[in-house]
């Protein structure tokens, strides 16, 4: 007689168990980021502090990978970027590395925008120096490229990191402001980054 009510017992236990892994599994599917691909380049918002709404564009001048995120706070975040090109490029030879990024920024952090920079690094939390071969396009002619509807100025510099800060302007709350510039990734690198820092009026 007892045997069978320790069988019941073993069974149920392993009902739960695969219970257990399959909420655990949800869980983690929930927590995953969406991959976004255009062309040979894919972003992720998987780092956490914005979310990716949309992507498209081609990455040419007149056809910019345009990527709207929406920002729910007023602090550093930071777009993974990623390639299946694994060989060293030649700029003279594959221009294809050279893309223009549209990034429409959402605020919904609450409070207004002053500036917003942008910092390529080739190494997570490591700043990209001139000679990695990620920029802004350190070595052309960049007139004509640059563009934000939120702020009327901006300042790049390659040493000793690629770094670009939008001034002269203001994004309320809610509101959202675009910019756009080229990458050059000249990098044999698959994974880059771009961090993303709206700031707002000190206290």
């Amino acid at each position: 007689m007892r045997l069978p009510r320790v069988i019941w017992m073993l069974n149920g236990l392993i009902t739960i168990g695969m219970l257990c892994n399959v909420f655990a599994s949800e869980g983690i599917a929930a927590e995953e980021r969406e991959l976004w691909t255009v062309g040979p380049y894919s972003f992720s918002d998987e780092l956490g502090g914005f979310a990716i709404r949309s992507i498209s564009g081609k990455g040419t001048i007149d056809d910019p990978i345009v990527i709207v995120e929406e920002f729910d706070s007023a602090t550093p975040t930071t777009l993974v970027i990623r390639t299946e090109r694994v060989t060293q490029a030649n700029p003279s030879e594959d221009v294809g590395i050279l893309f223009y990024l549209r990034i429409q920024a959402i605020n919904g952090s609450g409070h207004p925008w002053i500036e917003f920079e942008f910092e390529l690094q080739e190494q997570l939390h490591v700043p990209s120096d001139y000679g990695d071969g990620l920029s802004f396009y350190q070595p052309g002619d960049k007139t004509g490229m640059i563009h934000s509807n939120g702020f009327t100025e901006y300042s790049d510099d390659f040493e000793p990191y690629d770094r670009m800060v939008f001034r002269g302007g203001q994004v309320d709350p809610r509101a959202n402001a675009t910019f756009e510039f080229p990458v050059a990734d000249f990098t044999p690198k698959r994974q880059f980054y771009l961090v993303q820092d709206p700031r707002i009026p000190s206290s």
